[in-house]
């Protein structure tokens, strides 16, 4: 069964990468593997919160304020208004944290980003991703109980497993060893920045 990350690939991976590089100037190969590298550190960090911050409930109030399924109907149109921002905000608030701005430098080093154009890229997909997963919470009526299945599919509490299998299964877009170590720098960033109190 495809998992989260999949399936969001699957669904919107082209169109992603298509206004990505449309919007931000970006070159097709570097757009192509922005979405895949990002979509686990969010998940990462509602893992964070999941266990840290009050259990799937608090990934559920996440999702019901910050992840509106409607936003997937215009893709271009959120990402050519974020784009405006002249104060994008990596850290999502509290859901990256410092992290978020980590893993903005860290985009931008390995994919030879300027830092600006960086640091709006995870606000401008953080959307995109909590949408998605809103809208295969509803989509399956599971609420609250379905979320940790769908933020951890094998239910070994580990979300990097999950994420590490959709990269063995040849889907990071044949950049393995770079999209492999900006994979695990970005994932290290969050779920490191989770042991600090």
């Amino acid at each position: 069964m495809p998992n989260f990350i999949e399936e969001l690939m699957g669904a919107l991976g082209p169109e992603v990468s298509n206004q990505l590089a449309s919007t931000l100037g970006l070159d097709a190969n570097t757009a192509s593997q922005i979405l895949p590298q990002v979509a686990p550190m969010i998940l990462g960090g509602l893992k964070r919160q999941m266990e840290e911050r009050g259990g799937a409930p608090r990934v559920d109030h996440i999702l019901n304020k910050y992840g509106s399924a409607s936003v997937l109907d215009d893709i271009g149109g959120l990402f050519g208004m974020q784009a405006e921002n002249q104060n994008p905000d990596p850290r999502l608030g509290g859901l990256l944290g410092e992290s978020g701005v980590q893993a903005a430098n860290l985009l931008s080093q390995n994919l030879n980003l300027d830092r600006n154009t960086a640091m709006k890229i995870i606000p401008m997909l953080a959307p995109i991703i909590l949408g998605f997963l809103t809208q295969k919470r509803d989509a399956g009526g599971a609420g609250s109980q379905g979320i940790s299945a769908l933020i951890d599919q094998d239910g070994d509490g580990n979300v990097l497993d999950d994420v590490a299998g959709f990269f063995m299964r040849g889907l990071g877009g044949g950049q393995s060893s770079q999209t492999g170590g900006l994979l695990g720098g970005l994932l290290g960033a969050v779920m490191g920045g989770g042991k600090k109190r």
